[in-house]
């Protein structure tokens, strides 16, 4: 609890946020929550949950906020007498889709987390950013997101003779393989390439798979436990290895880079913005 409380005050604090927060009673929200209360230029305006969800109707103070806001499944609660809020969502694709939708009819800015988002869902968040203003990233984490910057420059140098391999590991509770975050990896390094992932990618291997076929990027999943996200690249060369890793130890990075995405947004009408944006690493 102490290290989270010094992670938290590393947040700067540049302007006012009105903050509202989904998946009020899963973990991520929990650490959403307390993010926001050490912050004080943020300021608690709503706290969403699934319908059906016992948490409905029971204070945010229960899982951490600092306001008597009541979770409730209704996002136009937001649009009721409020400055402009931003809804910080890492829930799931569905219901990412479904307060897609409400924060666009009531004008409710996004900061999106959730990950497994397929094609379909990608291109509905970029529609809707033509009406609301939307971060919407795989990985909150500035460590992670710094990793992104260095992996372009490796993908150039290394972009003859090495073999390219990527594997991450989550808690066992984790329901998309793989992770956001190794498939934005995967995506920089072939993008840095001059490629496509898709033309490249290897998400399994078993049996008799012959020798490995040159330029692609394999993938590895592993699940167990409450690891909270390691990723790791490994650039395979004659003689030589290169390994770039990153490891999390806490959620806090992420809800404090949400957070920080969250007064990115302050004062934006639309457009879809990811964490370079957010950080100036464009």
């Amino acid at each position: 609890m102490v290290a989270h409380r010094r992670l938290v005050a590393q947040v700067a604090r540049t302007v006012m946020a009105n903050l509202a927060i989904a998946g009020a009673s899963g973990r991520m929200g929990r650490m959403l929550f307390e993010a926001a209360a050490a912050d004080r230029d943020c300021t608690l305006v709503g706290a969403l949950d699934a319908p059906g969800s016992p948490a409905l109707g029971v204070s945010a103070r229960v899982f951490g906020g600092n306001a008597d806001v009541l979770v409730t499944a209704d996002v136009a609660t937001l649009a009721n007498g409020r400055a402009r809020a931003t809804l910080i969502d890492f829930t799931r694709p569905e219901a990412t889709l479904t307060y897609l939708d409400a924060c666009v009819t009531h004008g409710v800015a996004m900061v999106i987390g959730t990950t497994g988002l397929d094609d379909g869902a990608k291109a509905k968040i970029a529609d809707a950013a033509r009406k609301i203003p939307i971060v919407f990233s795989p990985n909150y984490s500035l460590g992670v997101n710094t990793v992104f910057k260095l992996l372009e420059l490796a993908a150039k140098s290394l972009d003859s003779g090495y073999d390219v391999e990527i594997l991450e590991m989550h808690h066992r509770m984790k329901v998309d393989a793989p992770s956001g975050t190794a498939l934005k990896l995967g995506e920089v390094i072939a993008e840095a390439q001059g490629t496509r992932l898709s033309d490249r990618a290897v998400y399994a291997r078993e049996g008799h798979t012959g020798e490995r076929k040159n330029g692609t990027i394999g993938f590895a999943t592993l699940r167990g436990g409450d690891v909270v996200g390691d990723h790791t690249v490994i650039f395979a060369g004659s003689g030589e290895r290169i390994e770039i890793t990153h490891k999390s130890a806490s959620r806090m990075s992420y809800a404090l880079g949400a957070i920080r995405a969250a007064k990115f947004l302050h004062g934006k009408a639309e457009g879809l913005f990811d964490m370079h944006d957010v950080l100036g690493l464009k």
